[in-house]
């Protein structure tokens, strides 16, 4: 049996008016779709990707899902290499959430596929899939937003065998009917959070340093400056003829000296001590 892949869109909807929700640009709660995913295959390493507005986003990637739950309706996107009939699509898919209406709506603007089915009470009522030269399924009576394409009112006409119109807008319009409201850049914002099932890590997004504020205090004022004094360095202090105490180098050498002598003398007295103990 032939397969095709598209860009797949599936709308659970469980109100009368989906138009009216969306139109209010929702937000996207992630937990929701990392929920939903690891009750659809618990296997799935889930990884969040993004948020981002729906309707402004490429299509995804084999491997990713977009999903948002709003009042009433959620949506999920993914892309599927194995797209057949509609009619007939993955029941662990369509049957992943409850609701009245289920429209699937599928797309490849690259080879030209588009389709669509909608499903009410678990029941197939109208599905359309194909190219403008091959058309897979036309199953049940066209809606009344189909007539202006059937008729090729809306595309220039090639002849021959070819459809009088483009599945992929004849898709577009069917979600536009169906949701009330274009799933467009022109449309409402529809935020969605972008999730991988395919191992991949999560981006990472370096948060900025912060200084240490006792750094900050203890930093040289001129670090800037690449020939700033490293006064850590005793080679190089002693090069200069001062060091980090600011005297000259003959009264280095007679501290360093007298600390030496210092250091011998404590050494002997704790000796001295230690022999009067035994």
């Amino acid at each position: 049996m032939e397969t095709t892949s598209a860009a797949l869109t599936l709308w659970f909807v469980t109100v009368d008016a989906p138009g009216e929700v969306l139109s209010q640009e929702p937000k996207a709660d992630r937990g929701f779709g990392r929920k939903y995913l690891s009750q659809l295959n618990p296997a799935w390493p889930i990884t969040p990707i993004g948020q981002f507005p729906l309707n402004r986003s490429v299509p995804p990637a084999a491997g990713e899902f977009y999903i948002a739950g709003y009042p009433g309706v959620t949506v999920v996107e993914t892309w599927r290499e194995d797209i057949t009939f509609l009619s007939d699509f993955n029941r662990q898919l369509l049957d992943s959430l409850p609701a009245r209406d289920v429209y699937l709506i599928a797309m490849n603007e690259d080879t030209g596929f588009g389709g669509f089915a909608h499903f009410s009470g678990g029941e197939l009522r109208r599905a359309f899939s194909g190219t403008r030269t091959h058309v897979v399924e036309d199953h049940g009576l066209p809606n009344a937003f189909e007539a202006p394409y059937w008729a090729g009112e809306l595309h220039e006409q090639l002849g021959g065998i070819a459809l009088p119109f483009e599945p992929v807008d004849l898709a577009r319009a069917a979600e536009r009917e169906w949701l009330g409201v274009d799933i467009a850049p022109s449309g409402p914002d529809l935020q969605v959070v972008g999730y991988a099932v395919d191992g991949r890590p999560e981006p990472k997004i370096m948060a900025p340093q912060r200084a240490n504020p006792l750094a900050r205090l203890m930093a040289p004022r001129n670090q800037d400056n690449d020939s700033y004094d490293d006064y850590s360095r005793e080679g190089d202090a002693a090069g200069r003829g001062h060091d980090a105490t600011g005297l000259p180098a003959p009264a280095q050498q007679a501290a360093r000296t007298a600390k030496r002598l210092g250091l011998a003398a404590a050494s002997r007295a704790k000796q001295l001590a230690r022999n009067f103990l035994r």
